[in-house]
């Protein structure tokens, strides 16, 4: 029973130090905040990210990342993609190549228009081997044990595959892959797609709507991992549709819950505020528009989305745009 380190003691750290925490022998669950773990290592509960969930008793939750990283095998980093160049980087000293780094967090970075997982190789170098995790699991029902199925993706097929043995259990079943560029493209989009799903629930425009954004989003969030080297397959597995169906409709999803908001005409502003959660669909929104322009692909909704939240299109105007645009062939 190897020691695993999990960087990020937000929502998604703590419930995946929950699921996995039979699988290995003492589970370093690194905290940005030192009061919030100090508190989590009294308490044995995250009560600003994942109330209510009791942590198992070989999860260390800390602030030191030397003593989180120091004789794990396993890696897994989860913070919102703004910051995983510069706590990489914070963690280089105490890597090593014999680790596995595995990238749990669902974005883009804004600068570079990198996904997560070539961030981190660009910080850590060629000798690591680096996987990515990802698929519809929303953290509360993971933590609560709730049957959940993810993918485990990694150039080298035999990453992926360690990942997958590691990982797995009775209520977390891993599906590995070998495509980590569609599996984080559709990990990133679908959260620019659930923004426009909120809209869509919160103008009251009913279940046709949703299905309807949702099945073109697809259509979005494949072409746009197509062209930059993924596999169309990919995208009608766990880390596309799966994903995007959840973070769509379910009622915990924080993306959703965006588009709620701004259909209730709530400011951006307000939103962001009133949460320390951190919804990665406003910053991959941008992202995602100027990869669009990169690869010469066309999104139609994730362009209606940025002029939402960056330019002052309403929400209703920008509904209206997508229903009146230029017919076209479904598949072309």
């Amino acid at each position: 029973m190897r020691n695993i380190a999990i960087i990020g003691g937000g929502s998604w750290g703590t419930a995946l130090s929950c699921v996995l925490a039979p699988r290995f022998g003492e589970v370093r669950l690194w905290v940005r905040e030192a009061d919030l773990a100090a508190r989590m290592r009294d308490s044995r509960v995250n009560d600003v990210f994942l109330p209510g969930v009791r942590l198992a008793d070989n999860v260390v939750p800390g602030h030191s990342l030397e003593a989180s990283l120091s004789g794990a095998g396993i890696v897994v980093s989860v913070m919102p993609s703004h910051v995983v160049r510069e706590v990489y980087e914070e963690m280089l000293p105490w890597l090593t190549p014999a680790m596995r780094l595995v990238s749990a967090t669902k974005g883009l970075e804004s600068g570079s228009l990198l996904r997560v997982s070539q961030v981190i190789r660009a910080v850590v170098g060629e000798s690591y081997r680096i996987g990515v995790l990802s698929g519809p699991s929303f953290a509360k029902e993971v933590a609560a044990g709730s049957p959940t199925a993810v993918v485990a993706a990694a150039e080298d097929a035999t990453v992926a595959t360690e990942i997958q043995n590691s990982f797995s259990g009775p209520t977390f079943r891993v599906y590995a892959g070998d495509d980590p560029i569609g599996v984080e493209i559709g990990g990133a989009l679908k959260n620019v797609i659930a923004i426009g799903a909120g809209i869509c629930d919160g103008l009251g425009m009913g279940h046709n709507a949703v299905a309807a954004l949702i099945t073109r989003g697809l259509a979005e969030l494949t072409r746009l991992a197509v062209a930059a080297g993924g596999r169309p397959e990919t995208l009608a597995g766990l880390a596309g549709l799966g994903d995007l169906v959840l973070t769509c409709t379910g009622d915990l999803s924080r993306n959703r819950k965006v588009g709620l908001e701004l259909a209730a005409g709530n400011t951006l502003g307000s939103i962001v505020g009133a949460t320390q959660m951190v919804a990665e669909g406003i910053k991959t929104t941008s992202v995602a528009v100027r990869l669009a322009e990169r690869y010469q692909v066309d999104m139609p909704i994730t362009a209606e989305m940025h002029a939402v939240l960056n330019e002052g299109r309403t929400p209703a105007e920008a509904i209206r745009r997508l229903m009146t645009r230029a017919p076209r062939n479904e598949f072309k």
